[in-house]
């Protein structure tokens, strides 16, 4: 009877650690997708001092690609960093971008990090950020 009590004990314990270990990695970025028909699409968040928010989004070679970041909240500072491709890094933390312009190199996934900067009076902050992809 122990033993069973035992066992089932040891295999809770398992099933707790298997759920418990998948709440603890990193969050996806959020895709960024269009409605039907349209080739533009505007999202919105929110961050604190030094935050990050990750968005992620799909263009093929050739097309243009579009960004624009508007701070929502005022004498809030959004910019945008480290546009990642297939081999493709537009920025660094340390640039202050708050449109951009670029024709895709390549077909596929580029992550875009969306990043606020506080000021002493403004620790945190609402953004739009517009993503247009054409032809």
């Amino acid at each position: 009877m122990k033993t069973k009590f035992l066992l089932i004990v040891a295999i809770l314990f398992l099933c707790g650690l298997n759920v418990f270990a998948q709440n603890g990695g990193k969050a996806e970025p959020n895709r960024i997708s269009f409605a039907k028909g349209k080739s533009s699409a505007t999202v919105t968040g929110s961050l604190k001092s030094d935050e990050t928010y990750e968005f992620v989004f799909g263009a093929r070679a050739g097309q243009k690609v579009r960004l624009s970041i508007v701070s929502t909240t005022p004498k809030g500072k959004f910019h945008f960093f480290s546009l990642l491709g297939d081999g493709f890094d537009f920025a660094t933390e340390l640039d202050k971008n708050y449109s951009y312009e670029f024709t895709a190199p390549n077909t596929g996934d580029y992550l875009l990090n969306v990043n606020f900067n506080p000021t002493a009076k403004v620790t945190s902050g609402k953004f739009a950020l517009t993503l247009a992809i054409t032809k």
